[in-house]
């Protein structure tokens, strides 16, 4: 009765999606090694997205290029929680322990907000995204996707004993999640005013003198408010405190949510770094004065 309820969803491509047991195990050790193609980041700057972003006839709309790119991560992993278990002897996802909720949980909120409510509803505007970066970050997504989602799902804790002893530890990982959840929705918050400010007087000088608005696709100005005093990517760093978090609640040991973090940080430390040269060109060093660009006091 209980497995009716929950219906297992049909394999899509046999043995990697969802993944058997053996090949999540390569996934999730291959995934460790992602920083090795990061470092080509160090030496180029070519990233044609967001403030960096190129003329391009190949150029897709930023806001649904977005949701598109950021979506199959979350996907992927609610894919997984509803496939696996009834594969390895479960009758279906409920019968998987609390705290692989708790993780599924937290990282859904995130993408709901980063994925879906961000571009589509709370972004007044977003640069073009060129293909390169949108097959990137797709295949990017999957893969982290598949390897989180295989823990997760029954490849990683299976009952309420394997998460014995590390109830402070989750505490105390969700509180790091939620207040760094928090302040990367402020800061990025704190960006979106800059244009939606803008659009607010193109549009009253519209109205008052019937001119056409122009529009604030590639406005950008120096934000000034919470660590925005500090450092230039407040987001992302608070972004990387998040999945510090995240790991913290599952254990040390938990190697996918560890290449999460790493990862990420490996590919977005070297777009910060390009990020506070734009800043730099674009304002000028006095303005951007003793800012770093994405851990305060050190880089």
């Amino acid at each position: 009765m209980a497995s009716a309820i929950v219906p297992q969803l049909p394999t899509l491509v046999s043995g990697w999606y969802p993944p058997s047991r053996e090949h999540w195990q390569l996934i999730s050790f291959a995934w460790q090694f992602f920083p090795l193609f990061t470092v080509t980041q160090w030496f180029f700057d070519f990233y044609p997205q967001g403030k960096t972003s190129i003329d391009s006839r190949f150029n897709l709309p930023g806001k649904w290029a977005w949701f598109l790119m950021e979506i199959p991560g979350m996907l992927t992993v609610l894919y997984c929680m509803f496939s696996i278990p009834q594969t390895i002897g479960f009758r279906g996802p409920q019968d998987l322990p609390w705290g692989n909720w708790a993780m599924v949980g937290v990282y859904t909120i995130h993408y709901v907000y980063r994925a879906v409510l961000s571009p589509l509803l709370l972004n007044p505007s977003m640069s073009p995204i060129h293909p390169f970066v949108f097959l990137s970050a797709f295949a990017w997504q999957v893969t982290n996707g598949l390897s989180l989602g295989g823990w997760l799902a029954g490849y990683g804790p299976t009952t309420i004993d394997d998460w014995a002893g590390k109830l402070y530890y989750m505490e105390i990982g969700l509180i790091i999640w939620g207040w760094s959840f928090l302040g990367n929705i402020f800061h990025d918050d704190d960006l979106r005013e800059i244009r939606r400010s803008a659009l607010r007087r193109q549009q009253k000088k519209a109205k008052e003198e019937g001119k056409p608005i122009e529009g604030v696709n590639k406005l950008y100005m120096m934000p000034k408010n919470g660590l925005f005093h500090f450092i230039l990517y407040p987001h992302y760093f608070c972004e990387w405190l998040e999945w510090a978090g995240f790991w913290m609640v599952g254990g040390w040991g938990c190697v996918p949510a560890r290449s999460f973090l790493l990862n990420e940080i490996s590919t977005m430390l070297p777009r910060a770094l390009q990020g506070k040269r734009w800043y730099v060109e674009k304002f000028g060093k006095e303005k951007v004065g003793n800012r770093k660009a994405v851990i305060p006091g050190i880089i």
